[in-house]
Parts: C-alpha cells; sequence; structure tokens
C-alpha cells in the first residue's frame, strides 16, 4: 500500500512539474479541444465527452461511441462558444473512434492539432490536453509504454499515464505539440497508471465512400453524413441513398452535393425529381423548373436533359393528376422528348414517345412509336407489351394483339422464371376472351410453375374459366373449389360452383353447394334465386318457387320472370 501511495503522488508531482515547466504550444494548442454534447431524437442529452479539431476548416475526431443513437450534437471550445456538429465524416466501432465537421462559422480562427507523421518510440514523454473553459495550462503527463500495429500501418498504444473518464478521446501529445493518439480508458486491472490511445491518423483515415450508406456504425448514427471526398463516389452515394432515405434527408444530401459540385448535371436532375416528392407548393414547383433549366444549360448531351425533362414531367402527370402545376402536361412532355428526337433518334426516346401518347389515348400513334422500338435493338418483352395493350385498346382484332404478346413471351427461356410471370397471365386471360381455352390453360399452367406455385384464389378463379371454356369442367370443378376453400366468404366463387354443377348435370349438388353458402350468409338473394333454379332442374318446383320468393324478399330484381314461369297456379 506505501508502494502505491508514493507512485500516485510522483504521478501527481510529475503532472505538477509538467505544469509548472508546460511546453509552449500549450495554451495554443488547448483552444483545438473540445467538450462534445450529443442529443437523442426528443432532444435529450444522450453523452457528453471529449473530442479536438484536426483541421482549420472545423474537421475533429473524438470517439464513435459518443455519437452512436445521436440525432444531434454541439462542440464547446474553450471560451464556452457552442457550435453544431455539421456532418458525420467516418465512424469505426472496433477502434472507437469518429471523425466529423463541426460549423466553425461563429469562430474568427480555427486552432487545429497538428498530426505527428511518425509513432512516438517506447519510453518518449508525452502529454495529454484536458478539454478546459479556464485559463489554466493543465495537463497529464506520462510516458510510452508498448506500440502495436493495427489496421495496417496504425499504431495503437499503451500508455504510462492515468486516465479519468471524463478525459477519453482527449488528445495525446508528443513533446513538438503534434498530436498522435486519442485517450481510451484501461480495461485492465491497472486503471490508475495506465491507459491507452488509438491512433490519430487512423481516425482521421476514416472516411464515406459510395457504399457507406450500407455501413452499421454510420447507420446508427442520425446526424447527417457527409459526402464522399470525390465526386465520382459522391455521385455515386448520391444514387444509392435516393432510395433508402426519405425525401426530406435526401434533399439535405443533393443540397450538398450540388453545394460541392455546382456543375454536375445529375444533381439538379436529381434534385427537381425529389422536390416533386414532398408535395410541392406553386413555389417549390418553380424550384424545380429552375432546376431542370439549370440541368439543360450545364449538359454537355442536351438531347439527353431533354430525355430526362420528359421523363420527369410525365411521371409527375401520372402520379399527381390533380395537383397539377400550370405549364406541366402530357403535351408538355411531348414537346422535350420531341426536342431530344430531333436532336439524336434513340429507341429509349421512342419509347418514352410512344408512352406519352399512350396517357394522352392517342393509341395509333403511340403504336407507331412501339413498332419503331420494336424493330431495334432495344425490342423487348415489356416494348412488346406496350405495342399490344396499344393495340387491344385501339380496337384491334385479338389475332393481332396475341401475335404481339407471342413476341413477347417468345423473348423468355423455358423454364419460364418469375420475370415471365406478368405476360403469361395477360396472354391467358386475352386467349380466354378469344375463346382459346386450352391455350389458355396452357398460360395459367406455365405461370402457375414460374411464380413456383405462390398463388391465391383469384388465379384459381381465372384458371376455372379457362377450363370452362376448354370444356374440361371437371378441372373447372377442382380448381373453383380450391379458390373457396383459400377464400370462404366470396359468394361469387359459391355460385359459379353452383352454375357449374347444374351445367354438367348435378343439380344435387348444386343445391348442396348452395346451402352452405345461404348457411354462410342468408341474405344473399342471388343464391336463392340460383337455389330455386337448381330446385326447377330437379323438377321440384314447390321448393323452386320457396327460394324464388325469399330471393325476391331480400330485393332481387332478375326473379320476376322465374316467378311469372314457374309459380303462378
Amino acid at each position: 500500500m506505501k508502494h502505491k501511495i508514493l507512485l500516485l503522488l510522483a504521478l501527481c508531482c510529475w503532472a505538477q512539474i509538467g505544469a509548472a515547466q508546460s511546453p509552449k504550444w500549450l495554451s495554443k494548442a488547448k483552444q483545438a479541444v473540445l467538450s462534445i454534447v450529443t442529443y437523442d431524437a426528443d432532444g435529450n442529452i444522450l453523452h457528453s465527452g471529449n473530442g479536438f479539431f484536426v483541421s482549420e476548416d472545423g474537421v475533429a475526431v473524438s470517439d464513435y461511441t459518443l455519437f452512436r443513437g445521436a440525432e444531434r450534437a454541439v462542440a464547446i471550445d474553450s471560451e464556452g462558444r457552442q457550435m453544431p456538429v455539421d456532418r458525420i465524416m467516418g465512424a469505426d466501432d472496433m477502434y472507437d473512434v469518429a471523425k466529423f465537421r463541426v460549423d466553425i462559422s461563429s469562430r474568427k480562427k480555427n486552432v487545429a492539432l497538428p498530426l505527428s507523421s511518425s509513432a512516438p518510440a517506447v519510453g518518449t514523454e508525452i502529454y495529454l490536453l484536458p478539454y478546459s473553459s479556464k485559463k489554466e495550462r493543465t495537463y497529464v503527463a506520462g510516458t510510452v509504454k508498448a506500440v502495436d500495429k493495427v489496421g495496417g500501418n496504425y499504431s495503437y498504444y499503451t500508455l504510462n499515464m492515468p486516465l479519468k473518464a471524463s478525459q477519453v478521446s482527449c488528445p495525446i501529445m508528443n513533446a513538438a505539440g503534434e498530436v498522435f493518439g486519442l485517450a481510451q480508458l484501461s480495461s485492465g486491472a491497472d486503471t490508475a497508471t495506465v491507459c491507452y490511445a488509438v491512433d490519430a491518423s487512423y481516425a482521421m483515415a476514416r472516411s464515406i465512400t459510395a457504399l457507406s450508406f450500407n455501413d452499421n456504425a454510420l447507420r446508427s448514427i442520425g446526424i447527417q453524413k457527409a459526402l464522399p471526398d470525390t465526386e465520382e463516389q459522391a455521385e455515386a452515394f448520391v444514387m444509392m441513398v435516393s432510395t433508402q432515405s426519405s425525401p426530406e434527408a435526401y434533399s439535405a444530401i443533393l443540397d450538398d452535393f450540388i453545394r460541392l459540385y455546382p456543375d454536375n448535371t445529375e444533381g439538379y436532375l436529381r434534385r427537381a425529381a425529389n422536390r416533386l416528392e414532398l408535395a410541392p407548393t406553386q413555389q417549390d414547383m418553380q424550384q424545380v423548373e429552375e432546376d431542370l433549366d439549370k440541368a439543360l444549360e450545364l449538359s454537355e448531351q442536351k438531347d439527353e436533359a431533354y430525355f430526362n425533362r420528359a421523363k420527369l414531367i410525365y411521371n409527375y402527370m401520372l402520379e399527381r393528376p390533380d395537383t397539377l402545376y400550370a405549364g406541366w402536361s402530357y403535351d408538355r412532355a411531348l414537346d422535350e422528348i420531341r426536342q431530344a428526337i430531333a436532336l439524336r433518334s434513340l429507341p429509349v426516346y421512342e419509347q418514352l414517345e410512344g408512352d406519352i401518347l399512350f396517357a394522352k389515348q392517342d393509341y395509333p400513334n403511340a403504336l407507331l412509336c412501339y413498332e419503331r422500338v420494336n424493330a431495334s435493338a432495344l425490342a423487348s418483352p415489356a416494348t412488346f407489351y406496350s405495342a399490344a395493350r396499344t393495340k387491344q385498346l385501339a380496337g384491334a382484332p385479338a389475332e393481332e394483339v396475341l401475335a404481339l404478346l407471342d413476341s413477347c413471351v417468345v423473348r423468355f427461356h423455358q423454364p419460364y422464371e418469375i420475370d415471365a410471370a406478368p405476360y403469361l397471365l395477360e396472354r391467358a386471360q386475352l386467349r380466354v376472351q378469344a375463346g382459346l381455352g386450352r391455350g389458355a390453360l396452357l398460360d395459367y399452367d406455365a405461370y402457375f410453375d414460374a411464380v413456383k406455385g405462390e398463388v391465391n384464389d383469384v388465379f384459381y378463379y381465372l384458371r376455372q374459366q379457362a377450363a370452362v371454356v376448354a370444356r374440361q369442367y371437371q378441372r373447372a370443378l377442382d380448381d373453383l373449389a380450391k379458390a373457396i376453400s383459400l377464400a370462404p366468404d366470396n359468394m361469387t366463387y359459391r355460385a359459379e360452383l353452383a352454375v357449374l354443377n347444374m351445367r354438367v348435370g348435378r343439380s344435387d349438388e348444386a343445391v348442396r353447394v348452395l346451402k352452405e353458402a345461404l348457411a354462410a350468409n342468408p341474405s344473399y338473394a342471388e343464391g336463392y334465386r340460383l337455389l330455386g333454379n337448381a330446385y326447377i332442374q330437379l323438377k321440384d318446383n314447390a321448393a323452386a318457387c320457396d327460394a324464388f320468393h325469399k330471393a325476391k324478399n331480400l330485393g332481387d330484381q332478375f326473379v320476376d320472370d322465374l316467378i311469372d314461369k314457374y309459380c303462378q297456379q
């Protein structure tokens, strides 16, 4: 015990002697040390700790734990000035470091600590600078006990130095006034004389890349992230986060991107599209127009700019027909895409022109566009389907529409996968309408296999219609039974099953099906009318008339003729 007390006294004397003979750079260096306070989403204080500036433009480092779960943070300098943490620039949960940028606009001049270019040797005297809002020139002195390599060429230090919990992430300096580490508490038994430090250069090397949006350490911090350092990486990052951020959060990212890269066309196009997602006012729409005009002005390929403008207006018209902006219309979109085509005729431009004409219900001209696309290298199942749908709505014969759907389906390889399923289903339904029941059944079966049997009651109901057209009545009965098992409350399925049973001469079975339906839904008027028809087939007019009258009492408007025909004495 006596030796331990003497050791602690020696350490205290060491620190006091250091205060009396403090390095010349100490006063200025302490201006770079910060107190960091983080807050949760409700504005409550989450953590408090330390950090320090490593560049005069406001870049600082601290520990990751301090920021985990934070939605907001402020940095407080030695003069008590509060500055918001503006962006997170990198984080690492393994070595507990974070890099961030502070809004230093309230500071006349920012003091930053220079980074050491080399690791101090074992035995070197070192200094810890604690945060303080006072003018005192305090520090904690110690020596390097051990140096280990981590993460490649970076160092991890064991220090002969006491460390309080309140001093975590304070800078560790060498005699030249250069920072080489961030202080970390000892996890061992000797916490009074030993602590650790992670390489400050390791913290500085943390960065945002195009793939950083999926980094768990970064995702756990709610403060906005900085963009990657290069324009190419930043553009890829913007693209990747577009579908994973709220429109509000994405808006801030796009503003950052445009501020950093004001000559990038893609930024203005994306910001215009994002603003449309935010239920824009007329004033917001004016900003959309300004972004679109700026994108056109900056674009080296004017046809691409016109194409993107046309696509944006067209999609807006499809999705927001009740909240139109003055000057926005399908005609405006058509004018934009035709300007693109005038500069360079590409199949993708022709496809969009066709889509716009289709939306305007100008089917003959839309079809001309789709036919040009289908004669190009861009031809695909989707383009042939577009042409088929257009022909169908234009009133073309079913065989012409089916020919286009055949060209659509033939572009898939058998056995069909799920991407072919929608087109198989569409062709099946059209084949039923054309009276081609057997072909329709083949399509329905291929669809069933393509989706690995993951179908619902509607599928079985539709396939039974094809089976009826193909005169495969037992198959139709089986599919209706399956539909009913999946949706027992659907009275239409039960009615269809009863009608089909009557059609094949199974009137007793029809009566059973209808009685089950009426037991489940006694107010089903049509069910009583159908039950009467089944009894008529069984030559039981009394039971039939009783059912007909129940249907009439329930409001069936189609039963009067049956009553007149079968129930008059």
